[in-house]
């Protein structure tokens, strides 16, 4: 019985990992660094749909969860804050007034 109750876990681990690899599909031209030209503001794009923006000195100011259609990419922040970009250019995003650049 623990074996089967054990075997239902991972099943179900398993198919939120792989709903969360499909979401970011869209995502996958996109995956890498992005940062200002200062480089004050740089956001990683991970292949899992997960977001890290780093502020300054801050490596992890913002963390979250982020979604692509087309060119537009919509965040989503673990604290409850949301925000959207347009790719504008394969190598550029512009994102709340700032334009960030594929590193």
């Amino acid at each position: 019985m623990r074996s089967a109750m054990k075997s239902g876990l991972l099943s179900a681990c398993l198919l939120t990992l792989g709903a969360e690899s499909a979401q970011s599909e869209g995502a996958l031209p996109y995956v890498g660094l992005w940062a200002t030209k200062d480089n004050h503001i740089r956001h990683e794009l991970l292949p899992n749909g997960r977001y890290v923006e780093a502020r300054g000195t801050r490596e992890r100011a913002y963390e979250g969860r982020y979604e692509v259609t087309g060119t537009h990419i919509e965040y989503w922040d673990d604290t409850g804050f949301t925000a959207d970009g347009d790719f504008v250019e394969p190598n550029v995003l512009h994102h709340a007034g700032m334009v960030l650049i594929r590193q």
